[in-house]
């Protein structure tokens, strides 16, 4: 477990790179329970280097940090070859950037296939390595996020990178 500016949140890791980020929950407990679901065996000692180098990434991020998790090796077994490809076009999504599910399919070239980037992002094993939160519906509002917090954390992700929505107007109906 990591104690960061967000909560505690958690990470695990294979010999083939991160298995998975885990976001604060409503509790330590809970966060921890969750990241047990994922890597059943706790971890003590000193941190595998590449593993130890992406924590005080998260660690700088969660700070306020602009921090770029591009050279974070990810263990992508099990994820479908689409889901791989869409999780790596996200990845270029800088700090403080946004792009909507549309224009992330059509950066994959599957245009009109706005809600299968959708359902690869709600089944994202590594949030904020692979920004989800950057992923906004066509309309410019926060949308939904699949961690704890819903889109309030999502909300929270995006205003720590200086990104301010627009609130919604009469004709956003």
């Amino acid at each position: 477990m990591l104690e960061t500016d967000i909560g505690q949140c958690g990470l695990a890791w294979s010999p083939a790179g991160l298995t998975r980020v885990q976001l604060p929950e409503s509790n330590i407990l809970a966060t921890e329970l969750r990241l047990q679901r994922y890597a059943p065996a706790r971890w003590s000692g000193p941190l595998p280097a590449n593993v130890a180098a992406s924590a005080n990434m998260l660690l700088r991020y969660c700070s306020g940090e602009r921090e770029d998790f591009n050279g974070v090796t990810l263990d992508l077994a099990g994820l479908s070859l689409f889901d791989a490809h869409i999780y790596q076009l996200l990845r270029d999504v800088g700090w403080g950037t946004t792009i909507t599910y549309g224009a992330l399919a059509e950066r994959a070239r599957a245009t009109g296939a706005a809600r299968a980037v959708g359902a690869a992002m709600s089944t994202n094993h590594w949030p904020i390595i692979v920004p989800c939160h950057r992923v906004l519906p066509a309309t410019g509002q926060v949308g939904g996020f699949s961690a704890y917090g819903g889109s309030e954390t999502k909300h929270a992700l995006l205003e720590l990178e200086g990104v301010r929505l627009r609130e919604p107007s009469l004709w956003d109906q």
